[in-house]
C-alpha cells in the first residue's frame, strides 16, 4: 500500500512539474507557427503592393503583368463591412440586452434561445451561402439583386444579398459577446439605480449600457474581422465577378444603388481567384491583396486591444 502511494505521489509530482513546461511548449509552438505563417504571407506580400495594384480594377489578360489590380474587391470589403456591420448591430444588442437582462437563466425559453444562438454558431459558412443564393432568389426580393434572365425569379447575388447573409452568419457570435458584456456590469451598479427610483429600462439606458460599451464595440469589431475573412459567402451570395457589375463607374454616387444590387468580389475571392488554385493565375497578386487584407484584420484587432486596454479597471474596482 504505500508503495503505490509513493508511486502515485511521484507520478502526481512528475504531472505538476511537467504540465507547465507542456503549457509553454504548446503556446511557443502556436506563437512560431503564426508567425511564421503570417510573416511569409507579409513579406511576399509586401512585395507585390505598387499603386497600380491599389487603384486599377482586375483585368482578364493571359499575363499576371497585365490582369490589373485590386480596387474593386477592397471596395468590396469595405462595402460589405459598412452593410454587415450596419445590419449587425441594433438586432445583435436587442438581442443581447433581452437575453441579458429579462430572460432568467433558467427559464425554459432561455435554453432554447441559447441551444439555437449554438446551433447557428456552429453552422458553416457555406451552408449560409447556400441557404443565401436559395432564400433570396424568390420574385419577392428582387429589390435585393434584380431579376434573373428570362424567370420570374430573382437573381440572388448582390453586395445586398451578400451583406444580409455574412450578417446572419455572425449573427449568434456577435449577441454573445455583447451578452457577456452586459453580464459583466457590476449589479451593484443596477441595485443603485433601482434605489434611486430609476425604472428598468433607464437603467440600462443609462447605466448598464455605457458601462458595457467597451465589450459591446470589441463584439462589433470582431464581426466586423468575421466579415472581412468570409470566402463561401461572399462567392456564393456576391458572385464571381472580379469588378463591379451594377455599373461602369461604380465609385460615382449616383451608380451606387446599382452597385449595391450588382455582383461584385471581396478581397478573400480576389485571393482564391488569383492563386494557383483559382481561374487567375496571378499568385504574386494573390499575396498583394491577401496582404492588404491582414492588414485590416490586425488592425481590427488592435482597435479591439486598444479599447480593452484603455477601459481596463483594475481588479479591486
Amino acid at each position: 500500500m504505500s508503495g503505490g502511494r509513493l508511486r502515485r505521489g511521484k507520478l502526481s509530482r512528475f504531472i505538476e512539474n511537467a504540465a507547465p513546461l507542456l503549457c509553454w511548449a504548446a503556446v511557443a509552438t502556436l506563437v512560431v507557427v503564426c508567425f511564421f505563417t503570417i510573416g511569409y504571407l507579409l513579406l511576399q506580400g509586401i512585395s507585390a503592393l505598387n499603386w497600380g495594384l491599389l487603384t486599377t480594377d482586375p483585368q482578364p489578360a493571359l499575363t499576371e503583368s497585365l490582369s490589373g489590380g485590386i480596387r474593386a474587391p477592397m471596395a468590396g470589403t469595405l462595402i460589405l463591412l459598412i452593410l454587415g456591420t450596419s445590419l449587425v448591430i441594433l438586432p445583435a444588442l436587442g438581442s443581447a440586452i433581452y437575453l441579458a437582462e429579462y430572460l432568467g437563466e433558467e427559464r425554459w425559453l432561455t435554453k432554447a434561445v441559447r441551444f439555437g444562438l449554438e446551433m447557428l454558431a456552429g453552422v458553416p459558412s457555406v451552408v449560409f451561402g447556400m441557404w443565401g443564393i436559395a432564400f433570396f432568389a424568390q420574385k419577392e426580393f428582387m429589390f435585393l439583386s434584380g431579376p434573373a434572365a428570362n424567370t420570374n425569379r430573382a437573381f440572388g447575388r448582390s453586395f445586398l444579398v451578400g451583406a444580409v447573409v455574412l450578417t446572419v452568419h455572425i449573427l449568434p457570435f456577435v449577441i454573445k459577446v455583447m451578452e457577456e458584456a452586459i453580464r459583466g456590469v457590476p449589479r451593484a451598479y443596477r441595485q443603485a439605480a433601482a434605489a434611486l427610483g430609476m425604472s428598468k429600462w433607464a437603467t440600462i439606458r443609462k447605466i448598464v449600457l455605457p458601462s458595457a460599451a467597451p465589450g459591446i464595440m470589441t463584439a462589433i469589431i470582431l464581426g466586423m474581422g468575421l466579415i472581412a475573412g468570409d470566402t463561401a459567402i461572399v462567392k456564393l451570395c456576391v458572385g464571381n465577378s472580379m469588378v463591379m457589375t451594377g455599373a461602369d463607374q461604380w465609385w460615382l454616387p449616383w451608380n451606387w444603388g446599382k452597385m449595391l444590387i450588382g455582383q461584385g468580389s471581396s478581397l478573400t475571392t480576389f485571393t482564391l481567384y488569383s492563386s494557383p488554385a483559382g481561374d487567375g493565375n496571378s499568385p504574386i497578386k494573390a499575396f498583394g491583396a491577401a496582404f492588404v487584407l491582414i492588414a485590416i484584420v490586425l488592425a481590427l484587432n488592435l482597435i479591439v486591444e486598444w479599447i480593452m486596454r484603455r477601459n481596463r479597471q483594475p481588479a479591486g474596482d
